[in-house]
């Protein structure tokens, strides 16, 4: 299985895009009992939540951080997930409940970021962008088929770029499977800091984000596009996507670690300087970003993608180059 790493990763690892296919999706609900269509996510009921904080366990990955003589945390989250999966486990809860800040990628919930990416979707609109070929008809319409076979309104994403669209639609394609971007963890805890008074802080923005989305050029974005669609039609996209959740849930760091030897996907020295740009470079900004909050007296829990933790490159390895001792909480 051949997987275009640069898009594919950034798709998986960017909050940004979950979030543009969660909102989307719980706006476009496919109709009651329309043939094929994938389930709509559903708000679970009181007694659903009650039930689910009761029996909850931990998920992800998690790691303690001392210094200055007081104690973050560091937690590894999917921006996909499954709705059992959104209420954090007994050792989630009490770092969360130890902490006075929750630092996420984006806050989607801020409506300072929802103004500026609400800004940047509309620059990067096709009608807006600086003038670039086209699409070629014979890919705008295998992605218009994606997007009826999602069950979206014809017109759903026309407002986005091609590789927004595509990001989206990669985003939604577990829905099927259970997986959907409404129950993003990142989106969750954005929600649970804010019912509990927590300060809630961005480490990213939503132009950075959205700049990992675009293509250089045409020719790339059209390859990247190409080569998702192959991969959304023939069901390559879900069987990935599954097994990355899955080890998220089951704290399979190892797995994680490993998915350059099991994704097919780093075969050139293009693939890898693409992971080192959409991971790598940007953890040194990260570690920064927590190290800072840190060292102002705040006790953070600090919440990112968990393709960012694993390697010499990885969050915990840059922390504990910054002076922390961290420890893998189990």
């Amino acid at each position: 299985m051949m997987i275009n790493l640069r898009r594919l990763v950034g798709r998986m690892t960017c909050a940004l895009a979950a979030f543009v296919a969660g909102t989307l999706a719980a706006q476009t609900a496919p109709a009651q009992g329309a043939p094929d269509c994938p389930p709509a996510a559903q708000m679970p009921s009181t007694e659903q939540m009650q039930a689910g904080m009761r029996d909850a366990r931990d998920h992800g990955f998690l790691w303690r951080l001392r210094r200055d003589g007081h104690v973050s945390y560091l937690y590894g989250t999917v921006h996909v997930a499954r709705v059992e999966w959104i209420y954090p486990g007994p050792q989630v809860q009490r770092a969360l409940n130890a902490s006075d800040t929750v630092a996420l990628e984006l806050d989607m919930l801020d409506p300072d970021i929802q103004r500026r990416l609400s800004t940047a979707m509309a620059a990067s609109a096709p009608a807006n962008r600086a003038p670039a070929p086209a699409l070629p008809d014979e890919m705008r319409l295998r992605l218009q088929r994606q997007i009826e076979a999602e069950c979206l309104p014809a017109q759903a994403l026309a407002a986005l770029s091609p590789e927004m669209q595509i990001a989206t639609l990669t985003s939604l394609s577990g829905r099927r499977d259970g997986l959907d971007p409404s129950y993003g963890i990142d989106i969750v805890l954005a929600g649970w800091a804010r019912s509990t008074k927590k300060t809630v802080v961005s480490l990213e923005t939503p132009e950075l984000q959205m700049a990992l989305l675009k293509a250089d050029t045409a020719a790339e974005r059209n390859e990247s596009i190409r080569n998702a669609l192959t991969q959304l039609e023939t069901g390559q996209s879900r069987p990935l996507l599954r097994r990355m959740t899955q080890a998220w849930a089951d704290g399979n760091l190892a797995d994680f670690a490993s998915y350059g030897d099991w994704c097919d996907c780093i075969k050139t020295d293009t693939d890898r300087a693409a992971m080192a740009r959409l991971l790598d470079d940007r953890n040194p900004a990260l570690a920064d970003a927590v190290s800072a909050l840190h060292a102002n007296g705040q006790r953070v829990f600090a919440a990112v993608g968990s393709l960012h933790m694993a390697g010499p490159m990885g969050l915990p390895a840059l922390l504990a180059q910054r002076g922390f001792q961290v420890e893998r909480l189990p």
